[in-house]
C-alpha cells in the first residue's frame, strides 16, 4: 500500500501537505515535518511589503521622496511584525533544500509586478521546487470591477509564468462569480495548479474600545465543504492539480477532499493544535481507512466522489438543495 501521489509535476509520498505557516521557520521543524510524513512544506509567505520596507527603512525612500506623504508609511506593517527579510527567508529555502529530501514550496504573496516576477526568480535560483503564489487581494475598491479583478489574477500569473520554470499554485479565493471559468483560465495563463481555498482573515469589532480586532482563528472541519464542493466540480474538467486547504483537522478532511479529487490536502491548523507528529498521525489514520476500504494506492480513489463520477451529479446542483429544503418539512 502507498500514499504517493504526484502535486503540479512534483512527486510525494503523501498526499499530507504543510500548508504556508510560522510553523516552518523554524529548520527543526521543517525537519519534524519530514520524519513524520509531510508529503511536502509550503514556507512560509514573504511579503512584498515587508521587503519594501526594508529598503524604505535602509535607503530612507519614503523620506526623501518629493511627494510622499508623512503618513503613507503607515500603509506598510511593521517591520517588528516579521520574523525574516527576503535575504534570510531564501537562504532558509537553500537550507531546507541541503537537509530534507522533499518539496520545499516558496509562498509569495505580492503586490507589484516586478516583485512577483522578480521574487518568484529569486525563490527558483535560491532550490525552491515550486511557488505558491498567494494572491491576498480584497476587492474593497467600489470602482473596480469584476474583469479588472479577473485579470489581475491573470496578468500575475503570465508575468510569473513568463520567467521562472518552476511549477507554479495559485492559492484564490472563493468569490469569483463563475469560478470554473475562472479555474480554466488560470489554467490557459501558466497555472500548474489550484489551491482552494484562501482563508481570509476577517476583522471583528471590540464594541467597547470602538477599535478592529484582527485575532486569528484556527479553522475547523466544518469549514471543508465549499473547498469540498469546488474540487469535485473542478476534477478532471480543468487539466491542472488541484490542492484543498481550510479545515484539515483529521484524516477523516483528507479522504474526503482526496475522493473530491484533491491531489494535495494542506494543513496547518491542526498542527498547531496537536503538534508537528500529528502528521504521521493522519497519515497513518488514512492508511487505515485504505486497507478497510480495499484501496492500493491513493490513485484508486481520488476523484471518485467528484461530480463527473458520482451516480447522481445534480447531488452538486440545485436539485440537491431542493430535496434537502423538502426534507426540512
Amino acid at each position: 500500500m502507498t500514499l504517493q501521489t504526484s502535486y503540479m509535476g512534483l512527486k510525494l509520498n503523501s498526499p499530507i501537505v504543510v500548508s504556508a505557516c510560522t510553523l516552518s521557520e523554524e529548520m527543526d521543524n521543517i525537519l519534524k515535518m519530514e520524519d513524520n510524513g509531510a508529503g511536502a512544506v509550503v514556507m512560509f509567505s514573504l511579503f512584498e511589503e515587508q521587503i519594501r520596507k526594508e529598503e524604505a527603512r535602509l535607503n530612507a525612500v519614503l523620506a526623501d521622496t518629493m511627494y510622499a506623504n508623512p503618513e503613507a508609511s503607515d500603509y506598510f506593517p511593521d517591520l517588528d511584525d516579521y520574523k525574516v527579510g527576503v535575504d534570510e527567508y531564501l537562504e532558509h529555502i537553500r537550507k531546507a533544500k541541503e537537509r530534507v529530501k522533499i518539496p520545499v514550496i516558496g509562498s509569495l504573496n505580492g503586490i507589484t509586478t516586478e516583485g512577483w516576477i522578480d521574487y518568484s526568480r529569486q525563490m527558483e535560483q535560491a532550490g525552491a521546487d515550486g511557488i505558491e503564489v498567494n494572491i491576498f487581494f480584497i476587492p474593497g475598491d467600489i470602482a473596480m470591477s469584476s474583469s479588472e479583478v479577473e485579470h489581475r489574477y491573470l496578468n500575475i500569473i503570465e508575468a510569473i509564468k513568463a520567467n521562472i520554470k518552476i511549477p507554479v499554485a495559485v492559492k484564490l479565493n472563493p468569490y469569483f462569480s463563475a469560478m470554473g471559468n475562472m479555474a480554466m483560465r488560470m489554467k490557459n495563463s501558466g497555472a500548474d495548479a489550484l489551491v482552494l481555498f484562501n482563508r481570509f482573515y476577517q476583522p471583528d469589532f471590540d464594541i467597547n474600545e470602538l477599535v478592529l480586532k484582527t485575532d486569528l482563528h484556527y479553522s475547523d472541519a466544518s469549514e471543508i465543504r465549499l473547498p469540498l464542493l469546488w474540487t469535485a466540480l473542478l476534477y478532471n474538467k480543468v487539466k491542472l492539480s488541484l490542492a484543498a486547504t481550510t479545515g484539515v483537522q483529521s484524516a477523516v478532511e483528507v479522504v474526503k477532499y482526496l475522493l473530491a479529487g484533491s491531489d494535495a490536502v494542506m494543513t496547518a491548523s491542526s498542527l498547531y493544535k496537536n503538534g508537528i507528529p500529528y502528521l504521521k498521525t493522519m497519515n497513518k489514520e488514512l492508511q487505515d481507512w485504505m486497507y478497510m476500504m480495499g484501496f492500493e494506492n491513493v490513485s484508486a480513489f481520488r476523484g471518485s466522489m467528484s461530480q463527473q463520477n458520482v451516480a447522481d451529479p445534480t447531488a452538486f446542483e440545485r436539485a440537491n438543495y431542493i430535496r434537502i429544503l423538502e426534507g426540512m418539512k
